[in-house]
């Protein structure tokens, strides 16, 4: 049996081999060809299936390059399209590559699977019915500094792939602005070591910086939109101690205490301080 021609795109474990579905090892062991990433990374999953095949490289600089390369291919040939680990095209190559079987109406499909966004979102804790992927952080931290400006401002859960070389920088970055953002860092999903740090930016930089070993290879950072924000607000228990407060320290005095330690908003700790001493 063959396969049909065209271009199958498919998606392979992000750690832990057992994760490939039978269909994505069909279709890697019947067609002619695979175009990866990086050939020495993707032969490691192939030879563990005993599927030899010829690899083509792709990379964002090469795509026009390898486009040129097997047009004449193309329509006689089923080639599969994956990355070093999970599902092609996001944040990898291939974009262009699929773009041109879609202009050549050439036949395309996707063999699903994997991915480590979907299965960091599952495990972090925060709402994920509507979000948004923004693939890589900045390397520089002037840029750093204009993304976390902007994304704590959003309504929708934030994802970002982040190395551990700038995830603290990323981190202490959103701390400066918000400390009460809900966040989610995940690294090494399916693999044996699997970590999911869950809590505010300074509870995860202090988790994370017990260990220098926890900030090797790279992580997922899921954060939580401004709607999804935990919003404490003045109880019975806080207006209590607020009242023995007042007794020892001024209006003012009170209001920065109760803020550092509820996150209360100080116009509204204020206020409540302010009816409290008029009583």
């Amino acid at each position: 049996m063959n396969l049909e021609n065209g271009l199958y795109i498919v998606s392979t474990p992000i750690g832990n081999l057992d994760d490939l579905s039978l269909r994505a090892k069909k279709v890697l062991s019947m067609v002619d060809y695979i175009i990866c990433e990086s050939p020495i990374h993707s032969l490691k999953l192939l030879n563990n299936l005993g599927i030899k095949k010829k690899l083509l490289s792709l990379h964002d600089y090469n795509e026009s390059i390898l486009i040129k390369r097997i047009e004449k291919y193309q329509n006689n040939s089923s080639i599969a399209l994956i990355s070093d680990a999970g599902s092609p095209l996001i944040s990898d190559p291939g974009y262009n590559l699929v773009l041109d079987y879609i202009k050549k109406n050439i036949m395309i499909t996707t063999i699903p699977g994997p991915t480590s966004i979907i299965s960091a979102l599952q495990m972090s804790g925060l709402p994920i019915n509507n979000f948004i992927f923004f693939g890589f952080v900045p390397k520089n931290k002037p840029a750093i500094k204009k993304l976390v400006s902007e994304i704590v401002k959003l309504k929708t859960t934030s994802i970002f792939l982040i190395s551990g070389l700038r995830l603290l920088d990323f981190l202490s970055e959103i701390s400066k602005i918000d400390n009460i953002t809900q966040i989610s860092v995940c690294k090494e999903i399916t693999k044996k070591n699997e970590r999911v740090f869950r809590g505010s930016s300074q509870e995860i930089i202090i988790n994370l910086s017990l260990d220098p070993k926890l900030l090797k290879g790279e992580f997922v950072v899921i954060i939580a939109g401004k709607t999804n924000k935990i919003k404490n607000s003045i109880d019975d228990r806080v207006e209590k101690q607020m009242i023995k407060l007042l007794i020892k320290f001024s209006l003012t005095e009170v209001v920065e205490i109760v803020h550092n330690l509820t996150n209360i908003s100080k116009k509204e700790i204020y206020k409540k301080a302010l009816m409290i001493k008029n009583d």
